[in-house]
Order: structure tokens, then C-alpha cells, then sequence
């Protein structure tokens, strides 16, 4: 039974521990970190926003999402299709269509 209070002492330690580093580190982090205000005497500047994060494409044999900038293409009858790998694109034989 002691020794498992014992651990149980020395999780909640840790816990606390780690809480208390966070803190201190986000604390030095703000501090020294980029500051969102203007400089001292100085006019703002404008800041451009950020770009956002690419869109993600479907392969159309796996499945897996990927970034069109880092995929691999395959045009067919004027679309474009987005592929995990060289072996997902070989493997692809067009679009399903349906009869209609």
C-alpha cells in the first residue's frame, strides 16, 4: 500500500512540476518573443495577414489527404487529379462515370 501511495505522490509532483516549468517557460516565451505592439517612437507598419493553410486534395485510390503542392497530378479530359504517390497515379484509370 505504501508503495503505491508513493507513486501516487510522485505523479501528482510531477504534474505540478511540469505545470509550474510551462508557466515559467510561456512566461520567457512572451518576453522575449516577437512583440505585437509598435515600436517605441515609431509609426506601425501595416502587417500583411498570413497566408492560411493550403486546402487539402483527396486521392481518389487511398483516400489520403494531401496538399496540392506537395501531390502528385495526373490531368484527364481537362481535370486535375491529386495523388498521394507515383504508385497511387499509375494505378488510377480515370474517373467512374455513371450512366445516365
Amino acid at each position: 500500500m505504501r508503495i503505491i501511495l508513493e507513486a501516487v505522490i510522485a505523479v501528482l509532483a510531477i504534474t505540478v512540476l511540469r505545470a509550474v516549468i510551462g508557466m515559467i517557460m510561456k512566461g520567457f516565451s512572451d518576453l522575449f518573443g516577437p512583440s505585437s505592439s509598435s515600436s517605441a517612437g515609431g509609426a506601425s507598419r501595416p502587417q500583411r495577414p498570413a497566408p492560411g493553410p493550403e486546402p487539402l486534395k483527396k486521392d481518389p485510390m487511398c483516400g489520403t489527404f494531401i496538399a496540392a503542392s506537395s501531390s502528385v497530378q495526373k490531368t484527364v479530359d481537362g481535370e486535375t487529379f491529386y495523388f498521394c504517390s507515383a504508385e497511387c497515379r499509375d494505378k488510377f484509370r480515370g474517373p467512374v462515370r455513371k450512366a445516365g
